[in-house]
């Protein structure tokens, strides 16, 4: 049996990120929507990880987006779930719902299915917010990945999110 079901670029990524906060003393969170809970997989993967990794909240639906992290649900309809607008309101919400220091959201369309002219397969939304910074300074940018397939496009939003929670990460809108 193999030590893991997950690529090794992804478990890497974790092993930087759980040694890089755990460092600082750091507490992480997700809010997860297309990556259905990737990344907290990879988190949890690196022993010792629970000195870091607070919560994960897999809200792949638009109602749990709102109950579980508080997303309004006019932001939901008014910009859709796959918004910056929403990925804001998740990653805030992760971080009023855990104690942890940073939080990252990320919310996006895997595909097959679900693009857009507007929104294609591959747009992926990522939000930042740390604790100690202004509740309003939320950092959220809307990216489009090249549609490899609905895997490939889980896995580099995963490995993007990992990269969030480095410290001293920060999203170029």
């Amino acid at each position: 049996m193999p030590d893991t079901l997950l690529p090794p670029e992804l478990v890497e990524a974790a092993r930087r990120v759980v040694a890089a906060n755990l460092a600082l003393g750091r507490r992480i969170t997700v809010a997860e929507s297309c990556t259905g809970g990737l990344v907290s997989a990879a988190l949890t993967e690196i022993p010792g990880s629970s000195a870091v990794f607070e919560a994960g909240f897999v809200t792949y639906g638009d109602t749990a987006k709102v109950d579980l992290l508080g997303v309004s649900s006019e932001v939901v309809e008014t910009f859709g779930a796959v918004s910056i607008a929403v990925g804001w309101a998740m990653a805030r919400g992760a971080l009023a719902r855990s104690r942890a220091d940073v939080a990252v959201a990320i919310t996006g369309i895997a595909g097959p299915d679900g693009g857009s002219v507007k929104k294609p397969v591959g747009t992926v939304v990522f939000a930042r917010a740390d604790k100690d910074s202004d509740p309003d300074e939320v950092t959220a940018d809307m990216r489009q990945f090249e549609d490899t397939g609905r895997a490939g496009i889980r896995l580099h939003a995963a490995l993007c999110a990992l990269d969030l929670l480095m410290p001293g990460a920060s999203l170029d809108p």
